[in-house]
C-alpha cells in the first residue's frame, strides 16, 4: 500500500509542470514581500494586514493549482453548467445594492460587499470565460467559419465584454475582447472574417471617439500626449497618478534604493495598478527587468504548454490563459510607463488582491492540468505495474 502511494506521488511529481508552477510561486512571493515593505515604510497604513491576505491568497491558490494539475481538465469543462451562470450572476451583483467602490474617486463599480470582506466577481468570470469559450470552441472544432457558428461565438464573446463595459471597467472589458480574439485566431477563424473587421477597424474606432467614449474616457488619451500635463488644469487630476508613478519608478535608478528605504516618491495606490513602480523604487531598472523577464517565461510557458496539448480544448484553454496573462501584463506596463491611458489593470501575481490572486493561480491550474494530460491515455493517479 505504502509503496502505491509514493508511486502515486512519484507519478505526479513527474507530469507536474514544475517550471511553471515555480515561476508563479516566485512572483507571488515577491509580491507578499512588496506589501511587506509597503506596510514596514509607511507607504500604507502600518495596521494593514495586506501582506498577511496576499500570503494567504498566495497559499490557497497554490493548493488550488496543485490539486487541479492532478484532475483532468476535461471535467472542469464538463461542469459548465454550474461555474458559467454562476460567476455571470456573481457579476451581476455588482449593479445590485451589494456593489463596493474600493476606492471612492474609482468611476467603475466592478466589486461587491460580503460584509466580512470585499470581491471583485469579474476575476472569477474569466476563468468561467475561458473554459465554456474553450469548451464551444471545441465542439464547433473545424466548422468554426459556418456563419451559424461565428455568430454565435461572437454572441458568448460579448456577454461579459458589455457585462464589465456596463459595470465601467474598460480595463477588464478589454482584457476579455483580447481574450475572445486570441482565441478566435488562434481555433482556426477564417481571414474572410478577420479582413473586414480590420478594413472597418478605423471607422468603429471613430464612432467609439465621437459617438460612444465619455469626455473623462477621452482625457485619459489625451493626456498620453501632453508634454506638461500636471501644468494644464484640464489634465492635472487625471495625470497625477501616472505623472507621480513614473517619478517614482525612475527614482530608484539602475540598482534601486533598497525595500525597505526610507525615501519614497508617493504614488496614490500604489499596491494595486501601479505597484510596478515602487519595484521601480526599491529595486531599480533591474529590477524591473528581472520581473518583467519572470512574467515573461510564465507568458511563453503557457504558450509552450498549448503547443503539447492533447486536443484542441486543451489548447483553446492554454491559448485563453495566455492571452489573459499577456494582455494584463502589456496594459498594467503600459500604464505604468505612461504609453497607455489608466484603466485599472493589475499585475499578474503582483499587485495587491486577493480575488485576482486566487483566479490567476486557478488558470495557471488548468495549464498545468493540461500540460500533465498532455499524453493520450494518461492519468495522474492509476495502478502502475
Amino acid at each position: 500500500m505504502v509503496k502505491k502511494i509514493f508511486k502515486a506521488i512519484w507519478h505526479y511529481f513527474r507530469k507536474l509542470d514544475k517550471q511553471l508552477f515555480v515561476a508563479v510561486c516566485l512572483v507571488s512571493g515577491f509580491s507578499v514581500l512588496l506589501m511587506y515593505s509597503l506596510v514596514q515604510n509607511g507607504v500604507t497604513s502600518k495596521n494593514s494586514q495586506m501582506y498577511k491576505i496576499q500570503l494567504i491568497c498566495l497559499c490557497a491558490g497554490a493548493v488550488v493549482a496543485l490539486v487541479m494539475s492532478a484532475l483532468d481538465y476535461h471535467k472542469f469543462t464538463k461542469l459548465w453548467f454550474l461555474y458559467g451562470p454562476g460567476a455571470l450572476g456573481l457579476t451581476l451583483l455588482t449593479f445590485t445594492s451589494l456593489a463596493y467602490k474600493p476606492v471612492e474617486s474609482a468611476d467603475d463599480v466592478a466589486w461587491i460587499d460580503l460584509g466580512f470582506t470585499t470581491l471583485q466577481p469579474s476575476e472569477f468570470l474569466k476563468i468561467a470565460f475561458i473554459m465554456t469559450f474553450a469548451l464551444h470552441l471545441s465542439k464547433v472544432g473545424d466548422k468554426i467559419n459556418h456563419p451559424m457558428n461565428t455568430i454565435l461565438l461572437c454572441i458568448h464573446g460579448a456577454v461579459p465584454t458589455l457585462i464589465t463595459v456596463a459595470q465601467g471597467d474598460d480595463g477588464t472589458a478589454i482584457v476579455f475582447f483580447v481574450m475572445f480574439a486570441c482565441m478566435m485566431f488562434a481555433a482556426g477563424l477564417s481571414w474572410k472574417y478577420i479582413l473586414p473587421c480590420l478594413i472597418a477597424l478605423p471607422f468603429a474606432v471613430w464612432v467609439l471617439w465621437t459617438k460612444i467614449m465619455q469626455p473623462h474616457q477621452k482625457l485619459r488619451f489625451l493626456v498620453l500626449f501632453e508634454e506638461e500635463p500636471m501644468s494644464n488644469p484640464e489634465f492635472a487630476d487625471i495625470a497625477y497618478q501616472q505623472y507621480w508613478g513614473k517619478l517614482a519608478l525612475g527614482s530608484g535608478q539602475l540598482f534601486g534604493k533598497g525595500l525597505f528605504a526610507e525615501e519614497y516618491v508617493h504614488v496614490p495606490e500604489v499596491q494595486n495598478d501601479f505597484i510596478f513602480t515602487y519595484v521601480g523604487k526599491c529595486l531599480g531598472f533591474l529590477g524591473c527587468i528581472a520581473l518583467v523577464s519572470v512574467l515573461a517565461f510564465i507568458c511563453m510557458k503557457i504558450l509552450v504548454d498549448s503547443r503539447i496539448a492533447k486536443d484542441e480544448l486543451g489548447r483553446n484553454i492554454c491559448v485563453g490563459v495566455f492571452s489573459l496573462m499577456f494582455i494584463h501584463c502589456v496594459l498594467n506596463l503600459g500604464m505604468v510607463l505612461g504609453v497607455l491611458p489608466v484603466i485599472g489593470v493589475p499585475l499578474p501575481f503582483v499587485s495587491q488582491g486577493g480575488s485576482s490572486m486566487v483566479s490567476m493561480f486557478v488558470c495557471i491550474g488548468l495549464v498545468m492540468s493540461v500540460y500533465a494530460h498532455s499524453e493520450k491515455n494518461y492519468r495522474v493517479f492509476y495502478d502502475a505495474n
